[in-house]
This record gives C-alpha cells, structure tokens and sequence, in this order.
C-alpha cells in the first residue's frame, strides 16, 4: 500500500544510512578499480590478479555492514511494514542526481533482503524496476572527466591524432616507438575505411577510462562516419621479448608489434593490435574471460557506450565484464521476470 504521509521519523535515517553504505562501498571499489592504472605502470601482475580476486568480496562486505548499522542503531528488522514503504521513498528522492543510481538500487535491495525475513520482505519493499531513469547522467563537477573522448582526424593526420589519443591516457611508462605504433594503427584503420568519403562528423571516440586486465591495458572506443560505427579496441602491452614490428596496412585484429601472447618482459609499451568489429569485441568481453578493471564516475554511461558497440551483448553481461556483478544478476532477474510474463516457453 503506498503510503499517503511521510510520517514516519526514523525511515529517513534509515534510507540515509542505506544510502551513505552504498556511497562507502563505491568509493572503495572505484579507487581500487584507479589503482589498476598504478599497478600496470609498474607490472605489479601479482598485485593485479590480487586486486581482481578482492575486490569481488567488497559488495558482501558492504552489504553485511550496513545491515549491521541498521540493526544497531534503528533496529530496521523490528520496523513495520509502513515504516519500510516510507524508507524506500526516501531512498528514492536520495537518488536524484546520484552518479550511480541502478547501483544504489541493487544496493537497497541486498541489505532489505538481508534484514526482512523471506516471507516477510515484498516486492513493494524493494526494487524489481528501476525507480530512476539512468539516461544522460553527467558529473558536472569541472575536474570529472567525460564518459569519453572525441577526436576528429583527417586522412592526413590521423598518425598524430592517434599519438594524442594516446597519449591523453597518461600512461606513466615509456612506449618503444608510439609513432610507429600509431602508423600500424592508422594504416589499419584507412584499410577499414577503403575509399569511403569521410563524413563532416567523421571522428574517433574512446572511453576516458582505460580497461585493465591481467598484464594489458586497452583503449575501447569507436570510429564514427556519416551514420555507420565501427567499434574498435586497442590492446596496449609490455615489449616481448625477442618481438619484431610487422608491416603497416594490416586489417582488424592483427599483430601490430608485439608478436602475440608470450611472456612479457620488457620494459617499454607497445600497441599490441587493433581489434575492430562487433564480433572482436564480443570475444574480447566475452564472459568466460576475467572481468576488467575500469575507473568510471558513472557506470550507466559506459555501458550504454558499449552497448552502441555491441548490440548483441546483454546489458547484464557488460556489467558482469565490468566487476559489477550483482547489477549483472539484478538486470538477469528483470530480463527473466519479462521472458515469464510474455514467453510460453
């Protein structure tokens, strides 16, 4: 029954206390997810497939101490039912202008299960769609960096664009020849191209965020021209040893200077490859490989950008590619609920 007054004195500290555990839990699991960056300028691999393991404990640990704070000092398991309506509308109106609402949600609905007794928690008590929209979130704080980058070569000077771009990632470790790498990249690209006019809008973007995993680092983004996108990838490694360059004008997902996936050993950055198209990315995000380690302010916003590269690819499954693993299963459960409710199967 949807209640009529916020009457209620304690259910605001109650969704504010809600609140202020999920905000503790992200804080944590962004700055372990920047550190990443640290740990491949330095080739901490230990450090990193350490910081992988871990950090897929900090939701339950979150979750397991806020329900211990509601216990403690309100008693939130005690609460009436009107009480627990009057909580979750509170939590609603902390969720304007939040940075990452379907995750606060996910958030409010662990630590309401945890404390509610199964049969006596409802559907109304928690959030089985999202009550908040998540389109065309902004930080509009003036040091945020944007979602993504974008850049507008021309055919002439795509090598120096692509320098910029990155460069722009400010990765604190040398490359063995950036110029040479770009070149590989750029003749790859003009390859994809062909003899296709370039568009008035034509222009590269890519993620402000870079995407660790084990020893790689990779800039994800896409090539726009006229009305057609081509996602591309760009997987940037330590010099193998014993690695020569490979000839320019090669196409998508091709060695570029690294001569593939042996031990790394060097001490200088190389672009490894250039990956492009739908179905090298999907493999590249695929499910049964190790989640990233990505820096984002707003998550929503990266994985509606990365949906516009991969289409074919549930929004449960980039946010299970992106460490956030119970948003994964939440929108799995919706998706499921939606399939009953129109599917005979």
């Amino acid at each position: 029954m949807f209640p009529q007054r916020l009457d209620s004195s304690i259910a605001y500290d109650i969704g504010k206390a809600m609140m202020d555990g999920f905000n503790r839990h992200y804080e944590l699991f962004r700055s372990e997810s920047a550190r990443a960056k640290h740990r491949f300028e330095v080739a901490d691999w230990h450090g990193q497939q350490r910081a992988q393991r871990e950090r897929i404990e900090f939701y339950d640990l979150r979750v397991r101490e806020a329900s211990l704070r509601l216990e403690r000092e309100f008693k939130a398991g005690e609460q009436t039912m009107e009480v627990w309506h009057q909580v979750k509308l509170h939590y609603i109106g902390l969720l304007v202008n939040h940075h990452q609402p379907e995750l606060a949600e996910t958030f409010f609905n662990s630590v309401t299960t945890k404390i509610l007794h199964r049969s006596y928690f409802q559907n109304d008590f928690i959030f089985v769609r999202p009550a908040v929209s998540t389109e065309y979130i902004e930080n509009d704080e003036p040091t945020a960096e944007p979602t993504y980058r974008a850049y507008y070569p021309t055919r002439e000077n795509m090598v120096q664009t692509l320098v910029q771009m990155v460069t722009d990632f400010d990765l604190r470790r040398d490359f063995e020849d950036i110029e040479r790498d770009a070149g590989f990249v750029a003749a790859a690209v003009k390859a994809r191209l062909g003899e296709a006019k370039l568009r008035a809008n034509f222009q590269l973007q890519v993620l402000s965020g870079l995407f660790f995993r084990n020893k790689g680092a990779y800039i994800v983004g896409k090539l726009i021209n006229g009305f057609g996108e081509v996602p591309f990838a760009l997987p940037i490694l330590y010099k193998t040893a014993g690695a020569g360059s490979k000839a320019p004008g090669q196409p998508e997902g091709v060695e570029l200077a690294g001569g593939g996936g042996s031990e790394q050993t060097g001490d200088r950055l190389i672009i490894d490859a250039a990956l492009f198209g739908e179905d090298d990315l999907l493999i590249l995000f695929s499910f049964a490989r190790a989640y990233f380690m990505v820096d984002m302010g707003i998550p929503s916003a990266y994985v509606q950008f990365l949906r516009s590269m991969m289409p074919r690819m549930p929004r449960a499954e980039i946010y299970n590619a992106l460490g956030l693993a119970k948003q994964g299963k939440t929108l799995f459960y919706r998706d499921f609920l939606y399939l009953l409710r129109h599917s005979t199967d």
